[in-house]
This record gives C-alpha cells, structure tokens and sequence, in this order.
C-alpha cells in the first residue's frame, strides 16, 4: 500500500470513526431524555431511534440492547463531569492555586457541567436511589470514578499540610460530590433565576468555612 493509499484508509477509518460518535452522541442525547421524562422501563428502543433521528437498527448497530446503552450512557456521562472536575484541578494547579482553590473550581466545574446536562443529572440521581439494583455495579463504579478526583486533590493537601490529617478523606469527598448534586437539583428546580456564579458563591463561601477553614492543620 502507497503512502497516499494508506492515508487515503485512515481518513476514512477516522471519518468513519466521527461519524459513529456522532451518531452514539445522538442517541445518548434522545435517551437520557426520555428516560429520565418517563423511566427506562417506559423507555422503548423505538422511542430512541425516533427521538434521535435514526433508525431502529442503527440503536442495535451501536448498542447490543437498551440496557447495554443505557450502562454507556451512564459511563459516558460521568466520564465527562470526570473529565471537567480533573481539568479544573489541574488548571488550578498550573495556575499556582491551593488545594482549596482547586476544590473550589471543581464545585464551579460540577455545577457547570449540571446546568449543561441537567437531564443526565436528574437521571443519574433517580438511579442512586432506586430500588432496582441492576444498576448498581455500574454505578458503583461511575460514582467511584467522580469521588476518586476529589479524593486525590484532598490527599494531596494533606500531604502538603494545607489539610488536617484528621480528615475523612472518602467521606469528605462523597460529601462534596452530593453538596454540588443536591444544591444544583435544586437550583435547576427550584431557584432556576439564579445565576451559576450566585450558586458557586453560595457554595464556595461553605467550603471555604468548612474545608478551608476548619479544616486547616495550622488551626
């Protein structure tokens, strides 16, 4: 194969590559929608296929069954909060920030990524709470990947002294995770005429007492 036929291949393998996310991301979209309107079980593939735009063997193309898409898109999701909480860290890092200034852009991360997918959010907070524990191996494991990146900017203010050691790290950290959910669902629900920046603030001037403050080996 000629070097001009091998990059003529590995345009159309990435072409074809963006087109299938595309398409994926679509029928995440038309999912978590409708899921989290009417339930999973209410849910049906056809729905999906319809809400997305695309034919019902183009959901089975991409996804062994509703359940397999419904675990991926739960996967999918949290990875992206994943993704926005881990860069707001680091850029706070690079930035020369504290560990609670870091703390602190991961709660504007978490309650940005919340107002831009407030449907995935109800839906994965209905989820942690059913009854149904088919899920639960899944979730365990997304939930696990958010609570990690707030886990490691607290062990590393413990080791640098910014942090007492008296901490709890994991529940420290599920504590945070849970203060941004709920006050977000309720924002979004409730309160839905205040700003993000009002909302940050509210929350920031909380972990600055508690984390920040209280929370500081030197007192």
């Amino acid at each position: 194969m000629t070097i001009r036929a091998m990059e003529r291949s590995s345009a159309a393998a990435s072409g074809g590559t963006s087109r299938r996310e595309a398409t994926r991301q679509k029928l995440y979209e038309a999912a978590v929608t409708l899921i989290a309107e009417q339930g999973f079980s209410a849910t049906t593939v056809d729905e999906i296929a319809e809400r997305a735009g695309v034919a019902k063997g183009t959901v089975y193309y991409n996804f062994a069954s509703k359940s397999v898409l419904f675990e991926e898109l739960l996967r999918h999701g949290v990875g992206l909060l994943t993704a926005s909480l881990r860069d707001a860290a680091e850029q706070t890092g690079r930035d020369g920030g504290t560990k609670v200034d870091a703390l602190d852009a991961m709660i504007r991360a978490g309650l940005g990524f919340i107002a831009r997918y407030p449907a995935f959010t109800q839906l994965y907070v209905a989820e942690l709470w059913r009854t149904n524990r088919a899920w639960q191996p899944t979730l365990m494991v997304v939930r696990q990947q958010v609570v990690a990146v707030i886990e490691d900017v607290l062990r590393a203010g413990i080791e640098n002294d910014e942090f007492s050691d008296e901490i709890d790290v994991q529940l420290t950290a599920a504590a945070l995770v849970g203060m941004v959910l709920v006050a977000a669902l309720d924002w979004q629900s409730f309160q839905p005429e205040r700003s993000l920046d009002d909302v940050h603030a509210a929350l920031s001037r909380l972990l600055q007492g508690r984390v920040g403050g209280l929370s500081l080996k030197q007192l």
